[in-house]
């Protein structure tokens, strides 16, 4: 045996229970991040200088919660990223509430910790947990890439096994009863851009009246990570939205977003605002189920998988960054494969 190794043992049996719990966190620090270190002379080196120190270990207690500094950081990492400021908002009210359960500092959270807390609420479903995992992961993920911690306690906490459900769509009857349900022609215009172009109640939502091409029906939206992409009107759209545009120039409402609010000063029709107004539209159809805006965008998306069109045409049009995210509507249109099986299977 190493007589250097004999001496350090030796010598850690005159030693507070603080200084030799330090030296062993120390070391296996070391170990991990030196493997081919000489780990036994850095042993007796880490030995001589904390000697010349009284430690005293900081109980729990006594340290100070940084975590709301380090989700800080987080956020402002995401933002720099191009994240839109609806997904930023997400993950700092995920991070708040997982901060105010657990109330320890970055580097005492431990899995057991973060186990506690998703398991915490009886009324969560399997979907809202795994959001909240999915948000925990990147974020501790993050502080162990910046090096602001060495371990990940996340990591051991797999993501729970759900059913696999089709994306819920209308299909053209119940379509049609959604334009019977518009009274207004703004109401109208808002449905038809909708399901015309598929885009996402926040693409919607940031809409600009100069970005819109009445000859080719193209416009240009802002979509997912600040990415710019062309979308298209349908001739039902751009008949109903001039008829909206027009009224809004009677009413001298020269905002430059496509859809506003109704009374002045004429302001951009927000998310909540767009998510009421098709909740009205509903209401006044004849049908019983529920609706939400991203139901327009769902079934834009299976009717043109039912019609042909090529997947990576669709995700386009989407803004799907990963294939396998619209390849969920092939598995959707039953319609087509019920054409398909006519067609090629005698």
């Amino acid at each position: 045996m190493d007589i250097r190794y004999i001496q350090y043992i030796q010598r850690g049996v005159l030693m507070s229970t603080d200084t030799a719990r330090m030296l062993q966190e120390l070391e296996i620090i070391t170990s991990t991040l030196l493997p081919e270190a000489d780990t036994i002379k850095l042993k007796l080196r880490y030995e001589e200088i904390v000697n010349n120190y009284t430690i005293n270990r900081r109980t729990p207690l006594s340290l100070e919660n940084d975590m709301q500094d380090k989700i800080t950081l987080f956020l402002s990492a995401r933002k720099l990223e191009g994240l839109s400021p609806l997904t930023i908002a997400g993950y700092e009210q995920e991070l708040n509430k997982l901060n105010d359960f657990i109330g320890k500092p970055a580097i005492q959270i431990s899995t057991p910790d973060l186990r506690n807390y998703l398991s915490s609420n009886d009324q969560w479903k399997p979907g809202t947990i795994s959001k909240k995992l999915s948000v925990i992961k990147t974020f501790f993920t993050w502080l162990v890439d910046e090096e602001i911690l060495l371990k990940n306690p996340s990591s051991k906490i797999k993501q729970l096994k759900q059913p696999k459900r089709l994306p819920k769509a209308e299909n053209a009857t119940e379509l049609e009863m959604l334009r019977k349900g518009c009274e207004t022609a703004r109401e109208r215009a808002l449905l038809e851009v909708m399901y015309s172009t598929g885009c996402r109640l926040s693409e919607v939502s940031n809409m600009m009246v100069d970005k819109v091409d009445f000859a080719s029906g193209a416009i240009n939206v802002i979509g997912k990570g600040d990415k710019e992409r062309i979308v298209y009107l349908n001739p039902r759209a751009i008949f109903y939205l001039e008829i909206y545009l027009e009224e809004r120039k009677e009413n001298e409402d020269d905002c430059e977003y496509l859809f506003t609010t109704v009374r002045r000063p004429y302001r951009q029709m927000k998310p909540k605002t767009i998510q009421d107004e098709i909740q009205k539209i509903k209401d006044r159809s004849e049908i019983g189920k529920n609706v939400h805006p991203h139901i327009l965008r769902h079934t834009m998306a299976t009717l043109a998988m039912e019609n042909g069109i090529e997947l990576g045409d669709l995700q386009q049009l989407l803004g799907h960054d990963n294939p396998s995210t619209t390849l969920r509507y092939a598995s959707v249109s039953e319609e087509r494969k019920k054409h398909a099986h006519k067609r090629f299977v005698q």
